[in-house]
């Protein structure tokens, strides 16, 4: 999620942890643990693109991270604060620690939570910003640390916005399984056959729902709101990837294809190829759109090797689709 949003997770849950007895230095520590996992963003400063993308919410958003550095920053602020409990502030930051990735393993792109097992936890339940979720989270924040700590209604505050957080987030399950029909049922009443379905919900909300097919020589995206009257409709999207078959022992593009779980295509521009991500959609709701959210120019190098640089988004792509998000959220 968002930086904000782990945050207010991470504050709210020091609150809960020790609120009663630090007041909001518990909320002041528990946003710094809330934000420490995503610190390994770093990474992409000091190792190639396939590397980054492996690290990225790996080590840092494990159990095994939780569990070995909560003491080590427990005891480091038990050092500095007035309130000496070694126990105390461990307990918060393992917490803290431990809730960012879970909230993480909803989103599309997953966490590594039995990290060092490969396995990447992605329920694709929601966005990576997602205002339902984090401003009524906020706002009861703000309450509870407008309050002094010994005040029941600080904690009736801060326990209202963890259970109308969580509570969101367990409907988003359903949403995510009323929007998994739908798309299953068009893709019926189409007679479309297909190997794979995958649904994750557009960009800051739940109500519009994304679905990509797998199929033999192609992938489909199609959307889905619930205001939704007309038929679902498919775009297709060849994946070619013959293009890149001079590359595919390359250990390098093995990687990539591994991190993409198989969900790419590969076009040619102007005599460059292009690895496009479509777990993540495109930047845009036109059914001919072809600007994919994360896409990478392979660069093949004169001595075998090969690159990965990602391609810069547009702005104005980015405030284009803000437009057309809205106007499909309605329906048609």
């Amino acid at each position: 999620m968002d930086s904000l949003t782990q945050i207010v997770l991470g504050a709210a849950v020091g609150e809960a942890v020790l609120g009663k007895k630090v007041g909001n230095r518990a909320m002041f520590y528990g946003a710094i643990a809330g934000t420490i996992p995503d610190l390994d963003v770093i990474s992409s400063f000091f190792v190639d693109t396939v590397r980054a993308l492996e690290i990225h919410r790996g080590i840092t958003h494990s159990v095994l991270f939780s569990i070995v550095f909560a003491p080590i920053f427990g005891w480091i602020v038990s050092k500095i604060d007035a309130y000496k409990s070694f126990k105390g502030w461990s307990w918060l930051f393992f917490w803290a620690l431990f809730t960012h990735p879970i909230l993480d393993a909803h989103t599309t792109w997953g966490t590594q939570l039995f990290w060092p097992l490969d396995i990447r936890l992605a329920f694709k339940t929601i966005f990576v910003i997602d205002p339902l979720y984090t401003l009524p989270f906020l706002t009861f924040l703000i309450l509870a640390m407008l309050r002094k700590k010994d005040d029941p209604k600080r904690q009736l505050y801060n326990r209202t916005g963890l259970i109308v957080s969580s509570g969101y987030l367990a409907l988003t399950f359903l949403l995510k399984g009323l929007s998994f029909y739908q798309f299953s049922a068009a893709l019926e009443n189409q007679n479309i056959v297909y190997q794979e379905l995958e649904t994750k919900p557009a960009p800051l909300n739940t109500v519009l729902w994304v679905a990509n097919v797998k199929r033999e020589d192609d992938f489909m995206i199609g959307s889905y709101s619930f205001f939704d009257q007309s038929e679902i409709q498919f775009s297709h999207y060849p994946k070619n990837h013959h293009l890149i078959q001079h590359l595919l022992e390359n250990e390098k593009m093995q990687r990539m294809i591994h991190i993409s779980k198989g969900w790419f295509t590969i076009i040619e521009k102007e005599g460059e190829l292009f690895f496009n991500d479509l777990r993540f959609g495109l930047l845009s709701m036109d059914e001919d759109a072809s600007n994919f959210v994360f896409q990478y120019r392979i660069v093949e190098n004169q001595d075998g090797t090969i690159n990965f640089v990602e391609t810069k988004k547009d702005v104005s792509d980015g405030k284009k689709l803000m437009g057309e998000l809205w106007e499909r959220v309605k329906g048609r």
